[in-house]
């Protein structure tokens, strides 16, 4: 796949891989700025945002309209990392999109009625997705329990509702002129259109909008563990669960395609060795394993519901067993084939759409080289069974676990 990369005078950075099979164009900015960019007392800021730049502009007090107006769609996702704004839009119509992002990266309206209204949605979102339903603080949890001094230790939502509440318009209007600049951003663009064009486009657009002075992040990192953590909560809940987590590599480190591996031979189809747990012996009503890509040490996830009649303790024992023998023995190479046939696949099918593949090459232009979804599935099929067995015992180091046991109600009355 051609992917085109070009930066404006003004550090805007824009990569680009056309796609004929399609009428349309996804334009995808990425600011970098996440919730780990956030004060302790200000959490859940870079989730306001999102919302935040949906609320209008002196030029355009409506976003939606015009785009709309022009066929397009629009949304934003956030994470702890970043803030991803995408529009799909005609071709035709693409120079609608960028004069309406170009317009809210230079300020937002900043009206008081447009901060009032989205923190209510803020805090409304919070009650509904941590407060008021089974398993909701579950995420919470087990990020504090995971990390002791790094950001990641809140959820992108933030960690206490009152932080949107007190915000004030001084506060509100830092965070964007701190973050919200285009030496902080990758457009990324797919889609039926020239470089040529989109170049000429983005430079009438953005060109002029001005750099701004960028602090650079000093960020505490998670320190060496000595012993296991580990915590215990009841709620309201149907079921108990246990969580097993441990600090993993981040993105930009060579070592997390074999996280990710050894996630999926432990989870990832019937045939992976926890799934087994679901049937014969019926230990778990579910069982999985995943990974985090983060900019920083992320967390590798083990989390499992038992069967009826069947402990927390029982379950953490066959994940222990299934675990122990990663670090032990060589994984056979039809196994292992197995799985990067899978990922070849998956890479494939994601390549394949157009709206995906923007959200890939701005993510990995971050961590340093948007060419670096060309090699995804080499990177996939050089892993040997040797480092898998390597780094499993890095990973699953006891020092370096945290397990949470959520528990029902009705297991503290026993």
């Amino acid at each position: 796949m051609k992917i085109n990369k070009h930066t404006l005078s003004n550090g805007l950075r824009i990569v680009h891989s056309k796609n004929e099979s399609t009428s349309m164009v996804c334009l995808n900015l990425m600011y970098l700025v996440g919730a780990r960019d956030e004060d302790p007392e200000h959490t859940g800021f870079a989730h306001l945002f999102e919302h935040l730049m949906f609320g209008g502009t002196e030029n355009f007090p409506n976003f939606d309209e015009p785009i709309q107006l022009a066929g397009g769609t629009n949304n934003a996702w956030t994470s702890s990392d970043v803030t991803n704004y995408y529009i799909t839009i005609p071709k035709q119509n693409v120079e609608i999109a960028l004069c309406l992002e170009s317009d809210r990266m230079r300020s937002l309206a900043f009206s008081e009625e447009s901060l009032e209204v989205q923190r209510k949605v803020v805090i409304e979102e919070f009650k509904q997705r941590s407060l008021n339903q089974p398993y909701g603080d579950f995420n919470a949890l087990i990020r504090d329990l995971s990390y002791s001094v790094h950001p990641y230790r809140w959820s992108v939502i933030g960690k206490d509702p009152s932080h949107i509440e007190n915000a004030t318009m001084e506060q509100v209007k830092e965070f964007f002129f701190k973050y919200y600049a285009p030496n902080n951003a990758i457009l990324s663009v797919t889609g039926n259109i020239e470089m040529e064009e989109l170049v000429g486009l983005v430079e009438r657009w953005f060109g002029d909008i001005p750099q701004r002075s960028l602090s650079q992040r000093q960020l505490p990192q998670e320190p060496l563990r000595e012993n296991i953590r580990r915590a215990e909560v009841f709620r309201d809940v149907p079921t108990p669960m246990i969580c097993m987590t441990h600090l993993m590599p981040s993105l930009y480190e060579k070592d997390f395609v074999v996280c990710d591996l050894i996630s999926d031979i432990l989870a990832n189809g019937k045939s992976a060795r926890l799934k087994k747990y679901e049937r014969d012996p019926l230990l778990c009503t579910s069982i999985d394993a995943y990974v985090e890509d983060r900019l920083d040490k992320g967390l590798f996830f083990i989390v499992a519901r038992p069967a009826e009649g069947v402990s927390l303790e029982e379950i953490e024992a066959v994940i222990e067993k299934e675990i122990q023998q990663l670090q032990t023995d060589l994984i056979g190479e039809y196994e292992l084939q197995k799985l990067q046939n899978k990922h070849e696949s998956a890479v494939a099918i994601n390549n394949l759409d157009y709206m995906e593949l923007a959200s890939q090459l701005a993510k990995y232009e971050i961590v340093g080289d948007a060419n670096k979804v060309n090699d995804l599935v080499e990177s996939y099929n050089k892993v040997t069974p040797e480092q898998i067995r390597r780094v499993a015992q890095l990973l699953f180091n006891p020092n370096n676990r945290n397990v949470l046991y959520y528990k029902t109600n009705a297991m503290k009355e026993k």
